[in-house]
């Protein structure tokens, strides 16, 4: 997708997809597989029992494999997790700038939206929350909280203190979390993710995991949802059917990924790391006015372009003087006018010349 959408003069810096070689343990895990026609439905404990082993080595959770669920990719298991937890016309709180698809999956599954905005500096705001947990609630009806960590667009990786600051106030309105880890194992150095469900307060919550991002995994399709202690019966209720959806070959890409794959995994972290700090010194020499705070979770960077005077989507004035594909800060939702979120997971060469064809669209 990231290559073929635009024309051939494009540079695609814009879907979440990385430019990286497959790492290897998974392309011999595929290989093994189609090898001996192993292709049916999935079935069992393999992904969460990789998981599990990863999540004990990186972050020290001890994820129970009883409280997961495979489901098709972390969007998919969102909506299915939300399914179990609010009704039609009930609310999802989030907090804006956030994921596009958020407000797309949502309002479909005819939920409503209630924004919650970082603050200035890019954090969760508990006043703002609170707040917006209170209008999801009146009337009486269900509500969640639609939480992204480490957070898209900006990078923001929530502390242990946010994350339980925020569970408290969603316990106390009756609000369900649902956390989108899927960058969890993208977190660059002088950073570190903290799960949700290894926070106080966090039991009645769950957590949507994947290694599709952190291995460029994204069309070999396989995602966990994964319950607090306090959430398991409502998994439970999960209807069967969803676990056929995932891809039985991703499963096998996914949990070698988990497994085996780690090592590829930190030399990428350090590119990232080089790829973010090479971005922070083009921007200040070809385009000083634009604003970037580096994040420390994901590949992706979050610029405000406000002070160039290109209006409210800076992504339409890139794309057609400088023919360099962003995505559009407005459909990250408030906070996004002005914005363009970058993919700088790309080669430094590729990255060079983008900031380049972008300095000279203005």
């Amino acid at each position: 997708m990231k290559w073929r959408a635009y024309e051939p003069d494009v540079l695609p810096l814009w879907v979440a997809e990385m430019d990286v070689q497959l790492a290897e343990p998974v392309a011999d895990a595929v290989r093994e597989a189609l090898r001996l026609g192993d292709t049916g439905y999935p079935a069992g404990t393999v992904y969460a029992d990789a998981l599990s082993g990863f999540a004990r080595d990186r972050w020290g959770w001890d994820l129970d494999v009883e409280r997961t669920a495979i489901v098709p990719d972390v969007m998919l298991g969102i909506v299915e997790v939300l399914k179990l937890v609010t009704g039609p016309g009930d609310a999802v709180v989030v907090n804006s700038p956030v994921y596009t698809p958020f407000y797309q999956f949502v309002t479909h599954m005819d939920r409503r939206v209630i924004e919650a905005p970082l603050d200035a500096g890019g954090r969760l705001d508990p006043a703002t929350l609170e707040t917006a947990f209170t209008r999801a609630v009146e009337g009486g009806g269900r509500a969640a909280y639609l939480l992204c960590s480490p957070h898209n667009p900006t990078g923001t990786v929530h502390t242990a203190d946010e994350l339980a600051h925020a569970a408290e106030l969603a316990n106390a309105r009756g609000v369900r979390v649902v956390a989108d880890e899927i960058h969890a194992p993208v977190v660059l150095p002088g950073a570190r993710h903290v799960p949700f469900l290894t926070v106080p307060g966090s039991g009645s919550g769950f957590s949507l995991m994947s290694a599709s991002k952190a291995w460029n995994l994204a069309g070999l399709k396989a995602a966990l949802a994964v319950a607090g202690s306090e959430a398991a019966a409502d998994l439970a209720a999960m209807p069967e059917e969803v676990s056929h959806g995932p891809s039985h070959v991703g499963i096998i890409a996914h949990a070698a990924a988990l497994r085996h794959a780690t090592g590829w995994l930190d030399s990428l972290l350090e590119g990232l790391d080089e790829n973010r700090k090479l971005l922070s010194g083009l921007l200040d020499k070809h385009l000083p006015g634009v604003r970037y705070r580096p994040g420390g979770g994901t590949f992706l960077a979050w610029l405000d372009c406000r002070a160039l005077g290109l209006g409210d989507d800076p992504a339409a004035a890139f794309l057609e003087r400088g023919r360099v594909a962003l995505n559009s800060g407005p459909s990250f939702g408030t906070g996004g006018a002005g914005h363009v979120r970058l993919n700088l997971a790309t080669s430094p060469e590729i990255l060079e010349e983008a900031v380049r064809r972008m300095a000279g669209s203005v």
